[in-house]
């Protein structure tokens, strides 16, 4: 799926004089054209599906490793920052913090492939709860391990800046998958290894 810019701008256009301004105006001018590449590029991740950016991203190492089936073993990533926008309100939900962690199922995903799928998930009209089971679906996909865990913190402006207007509030949630819900050892190793 492509992002229709023509019609964005369009739209743009209509809200500015919905708001009772002048399109037209030296500063509102190129608004519209402005606010259409803005779209296109903070909701490129609207352009695929969770298999796409599965398949975007699949580098594992599996040859150059010993990796055996250690039950302890854990790969963990955290302070990954992100963005989205709420898809309730359009609003910035921002100072966002991924954490992933994943028990090896004979393959480890690149680094930075971790902080990309988070970074694509996010730029899509979400939640912060469906971003969570999004990056542990498609890290499932890629690692074929069923244990994998997403902890995210963020502010959300429809929060801070309308409603309640509450600045400063956080919203953690937590994304748990296999043992990671059924190990309490594996899930304290975890919470000890995002506390820290």
């Amino acid at each position: 799926m492509a992002i229709d810019t023509k019609a964005i701008e369009e739209h743009i256009r209509g809200i500015l004089i919905a708001l009772g301004d002048d399109p037209e105006r030296e500063g509102l001018i190129n608004t519209p054209k402005r606010v259409a590449k803005m779209y296109e590029e903070v909701f490129k991740g609207m352009c695929y599906s969770n298999e796409d950016i599965a398949n975007m991203f699949n580098v594992t190492f599996e040859d150059d490793l010993n990796i055996t089936s250690n039950l302890n073993d854990m790969v963990f990533i955290k302070d990954i920052e992100i963005f989205s926008h709420c898809e309730h309100h359009l609003a910035l939900m921002y100072n966002m913090k991924v954490a992933v962690a994943y028990v090896p199922n004979k393959k480890v995903v690149g680094l930075s492939k971790i902080a990309r799928i988070a970074d694509m998930v996010g730029r899509r009209l979400q939640l912060q709860e469906r971003i969570g089971s999004d990056i542990a679906e498609i890290l499932q996909k890629i690692t074929e391990s069923e244990d994998v865990a997403v902890i995210i913190q963020g502010e959300h402006g429809c929060m801070t800046t309308r409603g309640i207007e509450k600045p400063g509030t956080k919203t953690i949630t937590t994304t748990l998958r296999g043992r990671f819900n059924t190990d309490q050892m594996l899930n304290n190793k975890l919470m000890m290894l995002y506390s820290k």
